[in-house]
């Protein structure tokens, strides 16, 4: 069977495609769901590929008004009404002339003005109107045999409050099923989508996020199950890439590995912000933050003199800033991965990626998706480095990660490094780790490390670290030398 491209953007990667060319599909939704924006949205993308669309209302409703509404989206064509899009009432007809009536009127439409894609907007006037279930069923069923004859697909839409035998009718004879619905996030609302029903292919199961915007309607799949297979192999290939830091290479064995995702933990203020600049400095980049704006982050870059600075200049670096106070987490997974494929770059540096649980507000969803996230920006080629906030609890002698939640981090983070505070005397010390590095060889120990002008500077060897860690000295020498090769290794997981 042909599809049929709906022209929503992500509705056909629910549908696998899109919809059967001559199928019957009802869109379901409360008031205010969406259905006819995303009903008209329809009819205008498929005139725009040279179909032609009639919508047709069984309310009594003023389709001058209709279309003033529709005149703010980008989707609405003036040029295309009503020669490729047309607008009918047969509200009236529906009244005087029953069922029977309003199936001539829609045979008669299609075939005289060669319509191929058909809305019918109030199909809960319809079953109003039907004396018993079963001429409803009659009615859809040769509207169906109409759609299948003329090859026009057909969109029914109606209210989420349907009786039961409407119900009943829908199960037993439409193509498909979509269904519009808005869900509470704590005190804020999103709207989703769920194909309920599809006849004749797979779809991508599950509640999605959608939005309305001055563009119309533009859907969000949902990452973890869009990605639940990588749609691109993964790129991993062992190539050592440097993190902007020639000193945390060191630690590395020569640096993370090309395509891996790196994850930085550590407490407020200790410098994670800093470590991104960094790493954006050798290639064409992208940083997602949470907290601060695209110029703050290029003024700090300045100021050190980092690499990254020129790249901000030359249009090299792009930022997303997105405040946690109201968006749809999927919607910001989509705009990631179309920036980093739009500017084709190859490291990203996500400043706080407890940001995305912010967002979410659903706990249980967050390991997943951001594994999904992951696997795909390991198959586009793109390194990447990850923050995270923990808390700025001291070091415990004897136990230096106490306090540290490290649990399901593995499908996230091929590699993991511990940032931490420790006191000597009145002064707090930065200590960093590498605690893990996926199938490379790492220094585990400690070490001292901090923010200057100019940058991260990291101590070269690690017994003032050892030092700070077994106890409260008074004193500590200043930190000096560079990281060099280790020599007591370990090897991660």
């Amino acid at each position: 069977m042909e599809r049929l491209t709906t022209g929503i953007p992500g509705l056909d990667t629910l549908l696998r495609g899109g919809v059967f060319k001559g199928g019957i599909y009802m869109i379901q939704g409360a008031p205010g769901a969406g259905k006819t924006i995303l009903a008209n949205q329809l009819c205008f993308a498929h005139a725009a590929g040279g179909g032609k669309a009639l919508y047709v209302t069984l309310l009594a409703e003023n389709h001058s008004r209709l279309i003033g509404h529709l005149q703010s989206f980008a989707f609405f064509d003036d040029t295309a009404v009503p020669s490729l899009v047309s607008y009918i009432s047969a509200f009236n007809i529906l009244e005087e002339q029953g069922l029977e009536g309003l199936l001539e009127t829609l045979r008669r439409e299609i075939r005289k003005s060669g319509i191929s894609l058909l809305i019918l907007d109030g199909l809960v006037s319809a079953e109003e109107t039907a004396n018993t279930p079963r001429e409803l069923k009659k009615f859809i069923n040769e509207l169906q045999t109409q759609a299948g004859l003329t090859n026009c697909t057909i969109f029914m839409l109606t209210s989420a409050y349907m009786s039961q035998r409407l119900v009943a009718a829908e199960h037993t004879m439409v193509d498909g099923l979509i269904e519009l619905r808005g869900r509470p996030i704590g005190r804020r609302a999103e709207r989703g989508i769920e194909i309920q029903k599809f006849r004749g292919s797979a779809t991508l199961p599950g509640l999605h996020a959608f939005a309305i915007s001055d563009a119309g309607v533009e859907i969000y799949p949902r990452i973890e199950s869009l990605f639940a297979w990588p749609s691109i192999p993964s790129g991993f290939d062992g190539e050592a890439t440097s993190t902007g830091i020639d000193s945390l290479d060191a630690l590395f064995e020569g640096g993370p590995a090309r395509h891996s995702g790196t994850l930085l933990l550590g407490p407020a203020g200790i410098g994670k912000t800093t470590f991104g600049l960094h790493f954006l400095g050798p290639e064409p980049g992208v940083c997602l933050s949470f907290s601060e704006m695209g110029e703050a982050l290029r003024d700090k870059a300045a100021r050190m003199k980092l690499p990254a600075a020129e790249r901000f200049d030359r249009g090299e670096l792009e930022v997303i800033w997105q405040p946690v106070t109201e968006a749809s987490v999927d919607e910001l997974c989509h705009r990631l991965l179309r920036t980093i494929e739009t500017t084709r770059a190859k490291r990203l540096f996500i400043d706080g990626l407890d940001g995305f649980q912010k967002i979410a507000g659903e706990t249980d969803r967050i390991g997943p998706l951001l594994t999904a996230l992951m696997n795909q920006l390991r198959g586009m080629g793109v390194t990447t480095l990850a923050s995270t906030e923990t808390d700025i609890a001291g070091i415990v002698p004897g136990q230096p990660l106490a306090g540290l939640a490290l649990r399901d981090l593995s499908p996230v983070a091929d590699n993991i490094v511990v940032m931490r505070m420790a006191s000597a005397g009145s002064s707090l010390q930065r200590l960093l780790t590498v605690l893990k590095s996926r199938d490379n060889r790492t220094d585990l120990r400690f070490r001292r490390f901090d923010i200057r002008d100019d940058g991260v500077f990291i101590e070269d060897q690690p017994e003032n670290a050892a030092l700070l860690m077994s106890g409260t000295p008074a004193t500590l020498p200043p930190l000096s030398g560079a990281a060099e090769p280790p020599d007591e290794l370990g090897r991660g997981g």
